[in-house]
């Protein structure tokens, strides 16, 4: 589905990501690790049209996307959650919603997809009326995932979901996130410092070092590396 092919990219005359190569398949959830200053989010941001690559190539079921307008994109059915949830405060959490449905095709899905999302987040159909920034930070992310989810992803990215959470709450929401893959096939990329909440939901991953991929396999691989071990889970 998702296939990144030597990508370089950064800002000005920094580079920040040198030749990064994976992909995500249909269903499936892969997980994107690394420390802080990583590259983690300039990769994020070239794949959705927010930084233009200067090497490689971003293929979505066969369609390079390096060159394209984050609008296009996103019509082709790459949704982001982004970091820091970015929900409107001042709005409710139904008009919240009602701002992820950007097209025609979701705007015509929107009852439908609306029930949806109110099932796998019970709490944002109990504040529907209510102002999104008196929510606390656990359901403003709930919000952010259920705004995503309006817009019928094809391919969902989560960018740094536990940031600032309690563990139950990141774990409902990675819950959510694996029972998207697992029951309607949406691929999931899931980029996290929490390296062992990750690992805990995902299929497979990736480790990002100074803007390279250093390691990849599956989570179970992954977890028991012992370089993963030492540098990021302190064992």
């Amino acid at each position: 589905m998702l296939k990144v092919d030597g990508l370089r990219a950064g800002y000005g005359a920094i580079n920040i990501l040198w030749d990064l190569s994976f992909e995500v398949h249909e269903g499936e959830v892969v997980a994107i690790l690394g420390s802080n200053g990583a590259g983690k989010t300039t990769m994020v941001r070239a794949i959705t049209g927010m930084v233009r690559p200067s090497a490689g190539s971003v293929s979505f079921n066969g369609e390079d996307l390096a060159k394209k307008s984050s609008r296009y994109i996103l019509d082709k059915g790459i949704v982001q959650v982004p970091e820091g949830r970015q929900i409107f405060t001042e709005m409710t959490v139904l008009e919240n919603l009602e701002m992820g449905a950007f097209s025609k095709s979701t705007k015509a899905a929107f009852t439908k997809n609306l029930e949806t999302a109110y099932r796998r987040f019970p709490k944002l159909k109990e504040r529907a009326k209510q102002a999104a920034g008196t929510l606390s930070g656990g359901e403003q992310q709930m919000l952010a995932v259920a705004r995503a989810l309006i817009g019928m992803p094809k391919l969902l990215i989560l960018d740094e979901p536990s940031l600032g959470l309690a563990p139950n709450i990141v774990d409902d929401i990675l819950d959510v996130a694996s029972s998207m893959a697992r029951n309607d096939g949406i691929a999931v990329l899931l980029v996290e410092q929490d390296i062992t909440k990750a690992l805990a939901c995902a299929d497979r991953g990736y480790v990002i070092e100074n803007g390279r991929i250093a390691l990849q396999g599956s989570a179970h691989e992954l977890s028991t590396n012992e370089h993963v071990k030492k540098a990021y889970l302190g064992i």
